[in-house]
């Protein structure tokens, strides 16, 4: 999820108008039920509203407090915010007795607003405190992970989650350093990763894959990725639409082979004798993969890793082939 702040208290939504488009909010589905499953700073949200009918509703999840008290904001009967992750999104949902949705939107990472701000943590660009916390009412810090996590399973982190070659070497400085002073502030993990890793990506900070691996892990962001894709399909209503952004690939791989296993036909046992007509039919329709234009990527660089992914549940028996295109 990926807001980029004009001045203060403005944020520019990634893929605003092609999201919100891709949900089908026409006709009698302007009165259903959706999800936007990542708030941020209610960019989607609001656009959602624009196009829900009178009977509409929408139930919006962010585990970010400055993202509630934008929120809460939001003066319309339809609309409710929910404090918690989106993996606890059946639970919410049966608590208001609501048993089908229309359309599920999840704008996933880390929004523009988290970023800039230093005493969060998510950067290394300016200093803070290294907190990293979606949600800084629960859990670890990164600082406190760090400073009791071993030199084995910082390592994995680092190298599962943030894909870096050098994670051996950055682990074993971690701890090294840590021996000498406590890993609490964003420029002495960013200083320890860079003296660590000996050759660079063009362009790219030596601690930007670090600090995405941590992040990810320290939110679990992967894990509840999984849990709200199974969650979000099993509440869907026929044709109702899952819209999923993601900025990376470990969570592109994860949406793009979840969406392929429900879209994919089952292979029978050709030894028995089954009907065509019989055989059990794919549960998702591939709708789309969207990339930003060069436009919003211009206007909007923090865009450019944008990916995404439409599937629309299909009804029990339907011959419908996946169809792939670009919703313009």
């Amino acid at each position: 999820m990926i807001e980029h702040s004009v001045p203060e208290f403005q944020h520019r939504t990634v893929l605003l108008d092609e999201a919100v488009e891709a949900l089908n909010i026409t006709g009698p589905r302007a009165n259903g039920v959706y999800v936007d499953g990542t708030f941020g700073r209610g960019g989607h949200s609001r656009k959602i509203l624009e196009n829900l009918g009178p009977q509409g509703r929408l139930i919006a999840f962010d585990k970010d407090l400055q993202a509630i008290a934008t929120a809460n904001t939001i003066v319309d009967s339809r609309f409710e915010i929910v404090h918690d992750s989106f993996a606890t999104m059946a639970q919410a949902l049966h608590a208001r007795q609501i048993t089908q949705v229309d359309g599920v939107l999840l704008d996933l990472g880390i929004s523009s607003p988290q970023v800039d701000d230093a005493s969060r943590g998510f950067s290394f660009r300016s200093d803070g405190p290294l907190d990293m916390r979606m949600d800084t009412t629960r859990g670890v810090s990164a600082a406190e992970w760090l400073a009791t996590a071993d030199e084995q399973l910082i390592g994995k982190v680092v190298r599962e989650y943030g894909e870096e070659r050098f994670a051996v070497q950055i682990a074993k400085a971690i701890v090294a350093g840590r021996t000498i002073q406590p890993v609490s502030t964003t420029r002495q993990l960013a200083a320890i990763v860079a003296n660590a890793v000996k050759t660079r990506e063009k362009g790219k900070d030596p601690a930007t894959r670090t600090f995405q691996a941590i992040r990810i892990y320290i939110n679990k962001e992967l894990e509840e990725l999984k849990i709200v894709l199974d969650q979000a399909f099993e509440q869907m209503s026929l044709q109702g639409r899952l819209v999923v952004i993601s900025f990376h690939s470990l969570e592109d791989r994860i949406v793009k082979q979840y969406m392929a296993s429900k879209a994919k036909l089952p292979q029978p046992d050709r030894r028995l004798p089954i009907l065509a007509v019989d055989l059990p039919q794919p549960q998702l329709k591939l709708v789309a993969r969207v990339m930003p234009s060069d436009a919003e990527v211009a206007a909007n660089p923090r865009s450019r890793s944008a990916v995404m992914r439409v599937g629309e549940r299909l009804a029990a028996g339907s011959k419908v082939a996946p169809v792939l295109s670009r919703i313009s």
